[in-house]
């Protein structure tokens, strides 16, 4: 099956109607078979061959068969056969954070943009990397798959925030089903992530 193949199939599978859970992709062994032309972008947007991909029942059908491999590239995956997608940042967007309960053993869990959702802790961490002074907050989803958290849900983060003693100095962070998250230095400012 060439790639055009391959995409046209699961076009007909979410033109289907058919609901669909997340397969179990992370126990596929298919061989590749090339690249498949997608990109997501930083924004959230997904591009077929540079065109935008506008019907959501076919973007959330190629979300679910996302994989990411321990070399750090993105697969669209089946049984039979995985070919490449170009991330420009993280697949998904966390759009949404809520939090249940409180101190250590709360639960913070985010909602991306493909509907995923995902309680922060021991398997789902979140990290914050800083680009041009600025933090830039993810969380895992799903396998090696990161949402990068938008600014709203962040916000919420920093209003959670306690000061907790780590190896690296006092941090604001946030506790999630007993893990803590660093936000940054507990002495410094939390501007707001940068706009998709």
């Amino acid at each position: 099956m060439s790639v055009a193949e391959f995409i046209a199939a699961l076009q007909r599978e979410a033109s289907s109607g058919a609901p669909r859970g997340t397969p179990p992709v992370d126990r596929w062994d298919p061989p590749f078979c090339g690249d498949s032309f997608i990109e997501i972008l930083a924004d959230g947007t997904w591009k077929h061959e540079g065109v935008r991909m506008t019907r959501e029942s076919l973007v959330r059908l190629f979300a679910s068969i996302l994989r990411k491999d321990a070399d750090g590239t993105t697969y669209l995956v089946t049984p039979v056969e995985k070919v490449s997608v170009t991330v420009s940042d993280a697949p998904f967007l966390a759009v949404r954070a809520d939090r249940e309960g409180g101190g250590p053993d709360q639960v913070i869990a985010f909602t991306t943009n493909m509907g995923d959702v995902a309680a922060a802790g021991p398997d789902n961490p979140i990290r914050v990397e800083m680009r041009d002074g600025a933090p830039r907050p993810y969380v895992l989803v799903r396998g090696r798959l990161e949402a990068r958290i938008l600014r709203a849900p962040f916000y919420e983060l920093v209003g959670w925030a306690v000061e907790e003693a780590t190896p690296d100095g006092p941090r604001l962070g946030v506790w999630s089903q007993g893990a803590f998250f660093p936000l940054g230095p507990a002495n410094a400012h939390l501007p707001g992530v940068h706009a998709p």
